[in-house]
């Protein structure tokens, strides 16, 4: 099967029926491998179900993955990182950590690239760190066909996160003494087009490289960051360049935004929401339902890593990990969707956040309903089963691998190659592994507690050795 068309017609990978049997089989299976065994035989699939070979299905291995911001996305990135490493995948990689951020992804920024005619170009199996989304230029790099897909995460949970982590980045953050006192006034402190200050509004729509609507460039100026000389368009590709390279028609597309999620929680759009707008929105989200084959959603970050598995039609073990860049006194996949056990408080601060932050809201409410009618026709009770497996299956490995069997605070954690970047007001958390492993169980536990940053020049010293220039012999001098 292919990947999505642009009719966005959702096309589920495997089987659409295990039955109840094979059902109870999978769970006895689990359990056993659990409670018996040595830990190098419990790193393989979970059940015999679970396996590629048996899902009808060739795994899917080229993908581009959007590394958002503040959403969850470094432990997508971490089991990236582990499936690739371990499968012997070439990685499209950064020069140093990013792609030039926020600047708009460009095709000459990876590693090793050359433009067609520029000699031989191997292929690239994996496009997964940090650009701002440019489809045109990552055509280049990767094929048509590759599986594209992101995360996205509740704008009024992901401005706590990026209030701590950009600080002392956006200046919009650096003035206000919280985030509290910025989102009762945002524009006292906000300056369009100011350092970092696409932090500070909007950061998933930035991040996906989607223009801002027209009044909105008129009223606030500019909202690319400084000298960027590639204003996101949408129209990336002439026709018959492939799928994703059709464009939209804006003036076709003015159905308002929907105000309802699935999951039986209703999600209203913020009172500042402009409805002369919606018709530019509502082209965006679109665009992006023609190019992204699945969108995750933090908030059901399992769920989401259960039909990622699925539609890419990779084992279960293949999608277990542990969270990575988690700041301390942050819970990360804690849904912020309802009000539910909020006091008046955070309620208010909660709908500030999503109204400053309309055109995330916007996105959110799109890719959270996409999220669940794609559940609808996986199964519920299906996902139940796998959801339960893979966290019981993250419990294992956690006791198996780690110190105290979770999380760690960074002053504990002496070996640098497991110590994470510590950037932002809040301490980012890592790993220490036990002792006394075998060799095998190093290894794996070693790629489940490896930060990005360290991962990343792992994977650029094994694709990119460095070159040994061996000692010139030297002639003897000739006679005068």
């Amino acid at each position: 099967m292919g990947p999505l068309s642009p009719a966005r017609t959702l096309r589920l990978w495997g089987p659409r029926s295990l039955g109840v049997a094979l059902g109870v089989f999978m769970t006895i299976g689990f359990v056993l491998q659990l409670l018996g065994g040595p830990f190098h035989r419990r790193l393989q699939p979970l059940a015999p179900s679970l396996r590629p070979a048996l899902l009808s299905c060739p795994p899917r291995q080229r993908l581009v993955f959007l590394k958002t911001h503040k959403s969850g996305s470094s432990s997508v990135l971490s089991l990236l990182h582990r499936y690739g490493d371990r499968h012997g995948l070439r990685f499209a990689l950064p020069a140093r950590y990013q792609f030039g951020y926020p600047r708009l992804f460009q095709a000459s920024r990876v590693k090793g690239y050359r433009p067609q005619g520029g000699g031989t170009q191997l292929p690239f199996d994996i496009l997964c760190h940090h650009m701002r989304f440019n489809l045109k230029e990552v055509l280049q790099v990767m094929p048509s066909d590759s599986f594209f897909f992101s995360i996205v995460r509740d704008p009024a949970a992901l401005a706590r996160s990026a209030f701590s982590y950009y600080k002392s980045t956006s200046s919009a953050f650096r003035k206000s003494p919280s985030l509290a006192a910025f989102l009762a006034n945002p524009r006292a402190f906000y300056r369009p087009g100011a350092r970092g200050d696409h932090y500070a509004r909007n950061l998933l729509w930035f991040d996906f490289g989607l223009p801002f609507p027209p009044e909105m460039r008129a009223k606030s100026g500019n909202l690319n960051p400084p000298r960027d000389p590639n204003a996101p368009e949408l129209q990336v590709l002439p026709s018959g360049a492939g799928p994703r390279a059709e464009a939209l028609n804006p003036n076709a597309l003015i159905h308002p935004v929907s105000t309802v999620a699935d999951h039986g929680s209703q999600i209203s759009s913020p009172a500042s929401f402009d409805m002369g707008s919606s018709s530019f929105i509502q082209w965006g989200l679109a665009w992006l339902d023609s190019v992204f084959d699945l969108v995750m959603v933090a908030e059901y970050f399992d769920e989401s890593l259960v039909l990622l598995a699925d539609a890419l039609c990779w084992g279960l073990d293949d999608v277990v990990g542990f969270m990575h860049n988690a700041q301390a006194g942050h819970e990360q996949g804690l849904s912020t969707v309802s009000n539910s056990g909020l006091t008046a408080e955070d309620q208010q601060l909660t709908a500030r956040a999503r109204a400053w932050n309309n055109l995330d809201w916007a996105l959110y409410v799109h890719f959270n309903r996409s999220l669940w009618a794609r559940i609808e026709k996986y199964g519920q009770r299906r996902l139940q089963t796998a959801v339960a497996e893979l966290r019981a299956r993250r419990e294992a490995l956690a006791k198996h691998c780690l110190v105290g069997g979770e999380a760690s605070d960074p002053k504990y954690i002496t070996d640098r190659r497991f110590r994470p970047f510590q950037f932002g007001s809040a301490k980012v958390l890592g790993y220490i592994l036990r002792s006394g492993l075998s060799p095998q169980d190093q290894e794996e536990c070693e790629r489940l507690a490896t930060p990005e940053l360290q991962y990343k020049d792992k994977l650029d010293a094994k694709q990119f050795p460095p070159i040994v220039s061996l000692p010139l012999k030297t002639s003897r001098p000739l006679s005068p």
